[in-house]
């Protein structure tokens, strides 16, 4: 069985003036090393010492071994596992920083191969703990604490484990496999650049810089930077597709035919230790209520005179939200927002800031997109953006810092369990968001303005709960397919179906968007991923409205689900506040929510 993947992810002084300058650079890695080579050499043989110790401990593991004996190998676990973690954070978070730079994949791969090789000495402990009887399992949970969690988690995948051998090897074609392969799509696609002429010059962009005009003002450029977007994409549809091909049949001949998972979501989803009925009710809902969308996007083309609505201004602005929003003033926006929700959030947030943990300028090669890096319990995270001065930039900075005080909140557990599980990993994040908006609409009297904040959310969940839902619906379709020999033209016919399905009559959609698919990291890198988005920002929703309804009291009872991290199941974390994940009427309250919203909407264009 796989080790569990490090996820991607006190001094305090007044950060409210500290923010006039310009956005940072750079985030600073001395934290992690101070020098890549020399300190990377010295923490390998530290390393390489403590599994050589951990080696040691395999002749006397026994089921009736004693339970101060099992706490001796679950704290040596611990402290290699936060070693390795330092080391492939940094790997991983200098490569983000330029994915053009050498060295920084040099060390990336070095990083992987030697932790790797570590990963598969100690394979021995979590084969040994998969065969332990129930009656002593029982007897070393009951010693073993915060790790209680981790070792459920390590016997549940017993009837998808294959021998010590068999592991080893999986564990080796990871790197040159599945790993390098996704590695080669993120060098290529983040190399892309992309030409666009704006108020009559001709300009070279970098993807991050192209999707500023995806949000145009301008309904002909918007369109035109969606048609060189898919231009380069689609002319490279048969190396990236012969990529993707290659990580679906990886996939596959690992999940289905080696470890004997009954569907391709099915490995995904017993990783997130979520009930396979549970992510079909949520996919299920959210199919049915794509007509909640459909009718927010006509609402939308009327609000917003778009003639005729296509997929081309589903997300074009607000005539009150077109500015730009310099840096500092966005930190000030979202740090004033956590705060009047609750204080200690606006603390731990502050932390990223004071400590040079956010790199947040766009630039040609850094990866695109935003991502938060917990890597440690106790250890102020790392949160990348690409920020272009657009108001969704500012709801990027508030989800990236609601990871942030997420993996800061479980501080006090394991580094095996203070990471939420991935369906409870946008928890914070979305919350953080909806915190934003809400704070936002409090302050504002025009009704043009509520109105735009209030478009502006609902393309944020279009986005992050139907469109993510479809992704996975696609992807589920795409797997099959490519079992049968589907070719990259039959997977984007498929994905066109996929999006005119979803907007109806609603909103047309132009033949180019065919190849969006092809422009999506997770459906690469992560499959069946992104139905996370959509369980975390409908939960979220449920979670808010009861926030509304019960006020400050919430507020303790939601950063106690914070703290629990990864401590638990999501359905015991979530059972704790009286969700049901498996209850399709619970995720239909979420769509409840978004239709009510849809109805306030439509109470401003009267």
């Amino acid at each position: 069985m796989k080790r569990p993947i490090m996820k991607r992810l006190s001094m305090k002084p007044s950060l409210r003036n500290s923010h006039s300058g310009n956005m940072p650079e750079r985030w600073d890695l001395s934290h992690l090393l101070k020098n890549s080579t020399d300190e990377f050499e010295t923490l390998a043989k530290d390393l390489d010492s403590k599994v050589s110790r951990f080696e040691s401990f395999r002749d006397s593991l026994k089921p009736e071994m004693t339970s101060q004996s099992f706490q001796e190998v679950l704290s040596l676990n611990e402290e290699i596992a936060a070693i390795s973690a330092k080391l492939g954070a940094y790997s991983y978070l200098w490569f983000s920083e330029d994915t053009r730079n050498p060295q920084a994949r040099a060390f990336k791969t070095k990083v992987e191969e030697r932790l790797t090789s570590f990963q598969n000495r100690m394979l021995f402990f979590d084969l040994w703990w998969q065969k332990v009887d129930e009656l002593n399992a029982a007897r070393l949970f009951a010693a073993s604490g915060d790790l209680q969690y981790y070792l459920e988690s390590i016997r549940r995948f017993k009837p998808h484990t294959l021998s010590e051998p068999e592991e080893k090897i999986i564990n080796l074609k990871d790197i040159t496999g599945h790993s390098a392969i996704n590695t080669l799509y993120d060098i290529l696609t983040n190399g892309f650049t992309f030409r666009l002429t704006v108020k009559g010059k001709r300009k070279t962009l970098t993807r991050e810089e192209l999707s500023v005009h995806l949000r145009s003002a301008t309904p002909r450029v918007r369109e035109a930077a969606y048609k060189e977007l898919y231009r380069v994409f689609a002319a490279n549809q048969d190396l990236l597709g012969e990529i993707y091909t290659t990580l679906v049949n990886d996939w596959k001949g690992e999940n289905l035919q080696l470890r004997k998972f009954s569907s391709p979501i099915g490995a995904r989803n017993l990783g997130n230790d979520v009930p396979d009925e549970a992510v079909t009710a949520l996919l299920s809902v959210s199919s049915k209520n794509a007509e909640v969308f459909q009718e927010y996007f006509r609402l939308k083309a009327r609000i917003c005179k778009i003639r005729p609505m296509t997929r081309y201004h589903i997300y074009a602005p607000h005539k009150a939200d077109r500015k730009r929003y310099r840096y500092q003033d966005a930190v000030r926006m979202v740090l004033e927002a956590y705060r009047t929700f609750s204080p200690r959030l606006e603390e731990l947030a502050e932390r990223v800031f004071a400590e040079n943990r956010i790199d947040a300028r766009t630039r040609p090669g850094k990866l695109s997109g935003a991502y938060c890096y917990s890597v440690v319990p106790g250890f102020t995270p790392y949160v990348l953006l690409n920020y272009t001065g657009e108001a969704r930039d500012i709801a990027t900075l508030a989800h990236e810092l609601g990871h942030a005080v997420h993996g800061m909140m479980a501080a006090d557990h394991s580094v095996f369990t203070f990471h939420a599980t991935l369906p409870l990993a946008e928890t914070a994040s979305v919350f953080g968001e909806r915190v934003l908006s809400d704070a936002l609409m409090a302050q504002e009297t025009s009704k043009a303005v509520k109105q735009g904040l209030l478009l502006a959310q609902l393309d944020d969940i279009y986005a992050t709960v139907l469109r993510q839902a479809y992704f996975v619906l696609f992807e589920k379709t795409a797997h099959e397919m490519i079992a049968t020999g589907a070719t990259v033209q039959d997977l984007a016919a498929t994905y066109l179906a996929n999006l005119r399905q979803q907007f109806g009559t609603s909103v047309a959609v132009p033949d180019e968007f065919q190849w969006e698919w092809l422009s999506i990291p997770h459906i690469f890198g992560s499959p069946f991923y992104c139905y996370a988005y959509s369980f975390g920002n409908l939960l979220v929703l449920a979670l808010y409205r009861m926030y509304k309804e019960r006020g400050p009291a919430f507020v303790p009872k939601y950063l106690h689900l914070l703290e629990l991290g990864g401590s638990k199941s999501p359905a015991a974390i979530l059972g704790e506040v009286g969700v049901d994940i498996r209850s399709e009427a619970f995720w239909q309250s979420g769509f409840d929510s978004i239709r009510e919203m849809v109805e306030e909407l439509e109470r401003t264009a009267r």
